[in-house]
């Protein structure tokens, strides 16, 4: 008779022949290293028209308002962008200290600068040992639990999404609960509204002044029903500012703040309900879309600028509503709703974002391990400032193909 090994299982078996220690045995065992990722294809087809840069993401903020803005209706395209690769794994520290901790992974989907192009986009790039997590990851003010099962790239607009470099302590985890802080990237955006327009501020500018971290925390209690959780943010809105040139940029800033409140709630089988509400002022670089950190106002007493213009932290409510629904092993649906809507100041553009809403609903299909078959229908509307809106009915059809290795 022969007996074959699994090559997995030859290092731990001469281990076990040469009379390995228990630590050398428990080292073994902490050891692990993952490649995983996917190759995926998304045909978009759009009823209007979005800004060209964001085609393969349907943001509401980027939709044409008014109609024809970025030309003609009814565009289409076939991207690559949500292609992904990462590497994680854990690796001993020593025989009485706990395991490291890493994960790598990114994207080709560009942003900022790279907006519009198929380039490699970090996503993740931290190392976690015990209590103690450094790098870019989710945001502890957001939970990505309650993304919803959807295969558009940027989902709904009014959840906080952001994967942001940080210094975590994770101060208490159980099985079922957990309470972290963190200290992360502060980036504000700052909207110089319209002040130019004002008499004697025809050469005003403004920039981010960012000197200090934000502070963020969360807690979180899982449980056979879901999960529930509460995060919240405090950070300095800073900005420098100058009234006309030459003088040197003055500092001025304002208290941002946020509380979410979140929640996935599991009903019949494999389906569940996800909720989420949050709100702020000085929050918007931490939603998923729309809206500024900061704008100016008119004060016609009190401290400002010359006395009649100071900077505001701009108020924010998002919220996000939907359900995701398995009709057996091989198909799935969800379905719902989200918004964000600011309190737009006085002096900021008329073509300021105001409010934007999504909603959609799909049909995934698994037709064999590792492969998905989708397609998705979606709606957005976006209101600018003075009340001017767009909307757009989008149609994605997509394929996926995961892969992993554990060596």
């Amino acid at each position: 008779m022969r007996i074959v090994v699994p090559s997995v299982l030859v290092p731990t078996l001469a281990m076990l022949a040469a009379g390995a220690t228990h630590a050398a045995w428990a080292e073994e065992s902490t050891r692990s290293f993952e490649i995983y990722g996917f190759a995926q294809v998304d045909w978009i087809q759009d009823t209007k028209r979005v800004d060209p840069n964001w085609m393969d993401a349907f943001r509401p903020s980027k939709i044409a308002a008014p109609e024809g803005e970025f030309g003609t209706n009814g565009q289409s395209d076939i991207s690559v962008k949500q292609t992904r690769f990462g590497v994680k794994g854990t690796l001993p520290t020593g025989e009485s200290t706990p395991p490291v901790t890493f994960k790598f992974e990114f994207d080709f989907f560009g942003t900022g600068v790279d907006a519009g192009q198929t380039t490699i986009r970090l996503r993740h790039a931290y190392g976690e040992w015990g209590q103690l997590l450094g790098g870019q990851t989710h945001s502890l003010f957001m939970d990505i639990d309650v993304f919803p099962n959807v295969i558009d790239y940027w989902g709904p607009p009014g959840m906080v999404f952001l994967r942001d470099p940080q210094i975590r302590w994770t101060a208490y985890r159980t099985a079922t609960d957990l309470l972290a802080i963190a200290l992360e990237r502060p980036s504000n955006d700052i909207d110089a509204g319209n002040v130019r327009l004002e008499q004697g501020f025809e050469s005003f500018s403004v920039q981010p002044d960012q000197t200090i971290p934000d502070f963020t925390v969360q807690y979180r209690h899982d449980d056979n029903w879901g999960h529930v959780q509460a995060s919240g943010i405090l950070r300095r809105v800073g900005y420098q500012y100058k009234v006309t040139e030459p003088e040197p940029y003055q500092k001025g800033d304002q208290t941002g703040w946020g509380i979410q409140l979140s929640g996935a709630f599991k009903t019949i089988g494999k389906d569940q309900l996800l909720l989420s509400v949050v709100h702020g002022a000085g929050i918007a670089s931490y939603m998923n879309d729309g809206g500024m950190d900061a704008a100016p106002t008119s004060v016609p007493e009190g401290p400002g600028i010359n006395q009649s213009i100071a900077g505001e932290a701009v108020p924010l409510t998002g919220a996000v509503a939907y359900y995701d629904h398995y009709w057996n092993t091989q198909l799935s649906s969800s379905i719902g709703y989200s918004f964000t809507q600011v309190a737009n100041t006085d002096l900021q553009n008329t073509t300021a974002f105001h409010k934007g809403q999504y909603a959609s609903t799909n049909l995934l299909w698994y037709p064999a391990d590792r492969v998905m078959i989708g397609v998705e229908v979606m709606w957005g509307k976006l209101t600018n400032n003075d009340g001017t809106t767009g909307d757009d009915v989008r149609f994605q059809f997509s394929a996926k193909y995961n892969f992993d290795a554990k060596l």
